[in-house]
């Protein structure tokens, strides 16, 4: 990992995200336009040379609460500490614009790769909107 460059809030690649998102994601469907990018607090990009191996970015409310997402490492780089070092980066975005919690949902066998991060469980609720 020691090649490794870590970019806040670069231009949008999409081809560069629609290519780690199509190998770790097998329900992505490729898109030319990100607008929630353009609208979040921070958006992470991890490049080793022009290759981009992970991402993640933070939305929020403009006031204390932010929220991760999307936090994504290609299977090349997977298990090699760049996703809880992705994470740390988006931490310190949503601590440097002055929120106060930064949330998180997750499927249960991501729990202890939430828990390395610093995360703890809560309860929460969800109401589906859509039929998707």
């Amino acid at each position: 990992m020691d090649d490794i460059r870590f970019l806040v809030n670069p231009p949008i690649d999409s081809p560069a995200l629609n290519g780690l998102y199509t190998a770790s994601w097998p329900r992505h469907v490729e898109r030319d336009n990100w607008p929630e990018l353009a609208h979040s607090l921070a958006h992470i990009w991890a490049r080793d040379g022009e290759r981009l191996a992970g991402f993640v970015y933070v939305a929020w409310d403009g006031g204390v609460h932010a929220f991760l997402l999307d936090p994504t490492v290609h299977p090349d780089y997977q298990r090699q500490g760049l996703g809880l070092a992705l994470v740390k980066r988006a931490e310190l975005a949503a601590k440097a614009a002055g929120c106060e919690w930064l949330h998180v949902d997750y499927e249960d066998h991501l729990d202890p790769f939430y828990r390395a991060a610093g995360f703890r469980p809560t309860l929460a609720g969800l109401i589906r909107l859509g039929s998707s």
